[in-house]
């Protein structure tokens, strides 16, 4: 009786509580889903369960909601709570900006700066990494190294460190490129060098959990997933394929791949129990995890069509689409590696350094894409072919990762930074 009537006290508090909870608590999962927090999205897989998108664009293109003058940089966009972050560079002087902006008017809310000297970096215009936001902090790299813990709301510092001097970081050839990961209450990052390839530190302090391996740094950002009763990392460096237990950095698998110029920059997908990259010169690689945590087998290699840079494949129903290098969109099996189609560079043109960013809508077969040019693209992706609805131009040319957030896209160039309105403006 005593217990029935604790269960029933339980349900009616609960309803109680639920009854005064703030709208934004009631919606937390679903506005989570329309922003855009980290690198490739919600889950950085380049998925994104937004509104609705129409199957085409008007005929008198996007209405562009606002634009605002920016620096140099391929650091991508990030949405998060009605702002937009990314990052940038001025020349005179010479310093990197984390810069904040209302997502709905455009109105700048703080800039965070700090002096950098770039000095010979190639592709030197400014920053690579997009920002990643966790709860009321934003975090930042740079391309030399400076790493930031801002809050998010007004950009104050909570905690600064470098690459270089604090974990004994080596510059990689084009500068740090790796967003922060956030693994529950620490950061994961890719300082580069000799026993500091990858580290752990505490999200909201800065210090010190771990640190793991010797490779160079990698401009791809790692990815964590749950197997073996554990949470593992997979981390792609300029030498190696590699797997480490995510709390303590333990070295698990992994497999020699050593990168021309050190370009491992495509995030590895992990699907169907195998992990999958992409090189531009040596081709794709593809690894199946076994029943162990150190157990992981190559399952195939290939190096005629399957051979990217820095466009992020989408993986959907055992099938990835990934853009190569020569041909342009390709489709194959992960399993197997076998190519069923290629759509002869009709998405983005084909060029030394060709790139388009990729996203899903929903659950669909339908994908989002900003190529090069500044093309916004709606497209059908399925193993039967490349079926291009519509597309128009929002920006010009970009190499930077897009945010979809709303019922709006934020894209960056080297000088500005465009809202654009997904809905017919009518």
């Amino acid at each position: 009786m005593v217990r029935r009537f604790r269960t029933i006290l339980g349900i009616i508090l609960a309803m109680f509580t639920l009854s005064f909870a703030t709208a934004d608590e009631r919606t937390e999962p679903a506005r989570i889903e329309s922003e855009w927090p980290q690198f490739r999205g919600p889950r950085g897989d380049g998925t994104w369960h937004g509104p609705a998108v129409p199957e085409k664009w008007p005929s008198s293109g996007l209405k562009q909601v606002w634009k605002k003058s920016i620096g140099g940089g391929y650091a991508g966009v990030s949405v998060a709570r009605g702002r937009v972050f990314t990052m940038d560079r001025q020349t005179n002087p010479e310093v990197e900006r984390v810069l904040c902006f209302d997502a709905t008017t455009g109105e700048s809310l703080w800039e965070h700066t700090y002096p950098v000297i770039y000095g010979k970096l190639d592709y030197g215009n400014g920053p690579r990494a997009a920002p990643t936001i966790d709860g009321g902090q934003v975090y930042t790299v740079g391309a030399m190294g400076d790493l930031r813990c801002l809050d998010a709301k007004t950009g104050k510092a909570i905690w600064s460190k470098n690459y270089l001097t604090d974990f004994a970081g080596r510059l990689p050839n084009w500068g740090y490129a790796a967003s922060p990961l956030i693994y529950g209450d620490w950061v994961i990052l890719q300082p580069g060098g000799e026993k500091s390839s990858v580290i752990a530190i505490e999200r909201m302090t800065g210090r010190e959990i771990w640190r793991s391996l010797g490779d160079e740094a990698g401009y791809c950002t790692p990815l964590i997933h749950h197997a073996h009763g554990q949470d593992e990392l997979v981390c792609w460096t300029p030498s190696h394929i590699r797997s480490l237990e995510a709390r303590t950095g333990k070295p698990l698998w992994a497999f020699p791949y050593e990168i021309t110029y050190g370009v491992s920059i495509a995030k590895p997908i992990l699907q169907e129990n195998i992990v999958f990259v992409a090189g531009y010169w040596h081709g794709s690689k593809a690894i199946q995890l076994g029943e162990t945590p150190t157990g992981a087998t190559m399952a195939w290699e290939e190096n005629k069509y399957l051979r990217g840079l820095m466009s992020q494949p989408l993986y959907r129903d055992k099938h990835v689409y990934l853009l190569d290098k020569q041909y342009g969109l390709t489709c194959f099996e992960l399993r197997t590696g076998k190519k069923l189609w290629d759509d002869k560079n009709q998405m983005t043109p084909r060029g030394r350094n060709p790139h388009a960013s990729l996203v899903w809508l929903g659950n669909s077969d339908r994908a989002i894409i900003l190529n090069e040019e500044g093309d916004l693209i709606l497209a059908r992706l399925t193993p039967e072919g490349y079926h291009e609805q519509s597309r128009t131009r929002i920006t010009d040319f970009t190499w930077a990762h897009p945010a979809f957030a709303g019922t709006h896209v934020y894209a960056r160039t080297d000088k500005e930074l465009v809202c654009v309105s997904l809905v017919d403006p009518k």
